[in-house]
């Protein structure tokens, strides 16, 4: 997550920076270095604000299994599918998109920042104005 996006997810939350930092259990100073871009985002913190994001959006998400058409054999592999949580897949590790287990945060985030489960929460918080 790019320090520019921090700020934008903050400010549709509608968080002021000291706000942000309690929110998210971290210091305000860390909060200044991300926007800042001073320190990176680590990735329990990027988590948190698409959660956080895609519970304020209120936005209708399509489970993951039928956007994606897995077959029932990658389903029943899929911790997503088993938990039910098909519209928030993005942030369950160990899923199975497009055939492949997502390993880590980092290459996970490459392939659903392209996915239409994640994508309208992302646009949402990116076209917010205020």
């Amino acid at each position: 997550m790019e320090s520019t996006e921090f700020t934008q997810f903050r400010k549709f939350l509608g968080k002021t920076q000291k706000e942000m930092a309690q929110l998210v259990g971290i210091s305000l100073k860390a909060i200044h270095s991300y926007e800042q871009g001073w320190r990176t985002i680590p990735p329990h913190i990027e988590r948190q604000l698409f959660f956080l994001a895609s519970k304020k959006t209120g936005l209708k998400i399509k489970k993951c299994w039928i956007v994606n058409k897995c077959p029932k054999t990658r389903k029943v592999k899929c911790p997503a599918f088993e938990f039910d949580a098909g519209e928030l897949c993005w942030f369950i590790n160990g899923t199975i998109c497009g055939g492949e287990l997502q390993k880590n945060w980092q290459e996970k985030m490459v392939k659903c920042r392209k996915c239409e489960v994640l994508t309208p929460i992302f646009e949402e918080v990116i076209n917010f104005s205020y």
